[in-house]
């Protein structure tokens, strides 16, 4: 197993990881219900219709309980 030879310093570490950042996701508006949503999911509206790519996937009626 590699064991480093010399300590790095917090310097030097937070220099290298300086590029790892968290990102915002992106969220859109769907143009049928207005409702926001993350690119390229299916999501609810407010009836509980699930939506995908501007249609319904599954309506409520179809929706087993």
């Amino acid at each position: 197993m590699a064991h480093p030879k010399r300590k790095i310093s917090k310097t030097r570490r937070d220099k290298r990881r300086t590029h790892y950042k968290a990102t915002a996701p992106q969220v859109s508006i769907c143009q049928q219900t207005g409702e926001a949503h993350l690119r390229h999911r299916a999501y609810y509206d407010n009836e509980g219709n699930l939506y995908y790519n501007g249609r319904i996937a599954i309506p409520v009626s179809d929706v087993v309980e």
